[in-house]
């Protein structure tokens, strides 16, 4: 039994199987009739057949640089283990996937002596918001005590939003007023939160577009007031990403990272999407990993990235 057989057999009774499937659904059924052809026993493994593979990837929307690199490595891999037949050669293409993307990131390093503050950053309309309630959700899970802060008093309604989320998950809840000043509501509530002996804190941001120099200025000044308040904060800053958007969201994320130390990235909507290979290209193109990804709308639908689950649901049948 190779590796990838003995993580099937995992697979198979993870308790996310199921979201990973039905959330990757569009994609996996975008990307297997594409693929499906290519894979059947006559199929000839010449540059052709190569090519037509690339352009499955491309279509899915990883990048052209990064589907090159795929296909180099998927030769290698074929070589490797010397399979010559098209119907063998499928399973070697989610391993090939598995390996490029690399080991599955570690969201966050808790702080020991307070909490451990993380900031959202993102455009509008990507799901800031929703995707800070789905982490609170999963956090409390785990038995942590969380906070969220409405630190984007920008957007009318913002505020009043994140408040009917922080009482659907149960969890404290830090703001200030519509238009006040977001550093100040940010430092009220991480001194609350280490009185409230808050575990982990989640702050929203206001979406703001990248060619808006005084908003992207804005969060240089949130880092300042937050480390002179808890040093280090923010523990880690998260950037969220909308897939159904795809290419142009690696172009949102490279500016972002220009202006800040992004250190992980959200994709939301992926059950919206038919282009599940973006995120090959999120890691290949900007060098920071997917550490959540959006299956669904309930609150238990943002799962943690998990390579293995996510490449073997682009290709379902592959251990149905």
């Amino acid at each position: 039994m190779t590796w990838l057989d003995k993580f099937k057999e995992t697979f198979s009774i993870k308790k996310d199987k199921k979201q990973y499937l039905e959330g990757l659904k569009k994609s996996r059924d975008y990307l297997n009739s594409q693929l499906d052809d290519l894979f059947k026993p006559d199929k000839v493994m010449d540059d052709n057949w190569m090519d037509d593979i690339l352009f499955a990837l491309v279509s899915s929307d990883v990048s052209v640089e990064t589907a090159s690199k795929i296909i180099d490595l998927f030769k290698s891999e074929l070589r490797k283990y010397n399979v010559s037949a098209a119907d063998e050669a499928k399973n070697v293409l989610i391993q090939t996937l598995i390996d490029f993307y690399g080991d599955t990131p570690i969201d966050v390093m808790m702080a020991l002596d307070n909490p451990t503050v993380i900031l959202i950053v993102g455009v509008n309309g990507v799901g800031k918001t929703t995707s800070i309630a789905k982490l609170a959700f999963k956090y409390k899970s785990e038995g942590l005590n969380v906070g969220l802060v409405a630190a984007d008093t920008f957007r009318a309604g913002a505020i009043d939003q994140l408040r009917l989320w922080s009482e659907k998950v149960n969890v404290k809840f830090y703001h200030g007023n519509y238009q006040e000043d977001p550093s100040s509501v940010l430092v009220s509530a991480l001194r609350k939160s280490k009185e409230d002996q808050i575990d982990i804190l989640l702050c929203d941001t206001a979406g703001r577009l990248t060619n808006k120099t005084n908003l992207m200025n804005e969060l240089s000044k949130m880092f300042r007031v937050m480390d002179r308040e808890i040093s280090g904060a923010p523990h880690a800053i998260w950037l969220v990403l909308d897939a159904t958007i795809g290419q142009n969201g690696i172009n949102q994320a490279k500016q972002f990272i220009e202006a800040t130390e992004v250190g992980g990235i959200i994709l939301t909507k992926l059950d919206g999407s038919s282009k599940g290979g973006v995120v090959l290209s999120i890691k290949d193109q900007l060098g920071i990993k997917v550490l959540f990804v959006g299956l669904g709308e309930k609150e238990d639908d943002l799962k943690s990235f998990n390579p293995e689950s996510y490449f073997l649901s682009l290709f379902g049948d592959s251990y149905d």
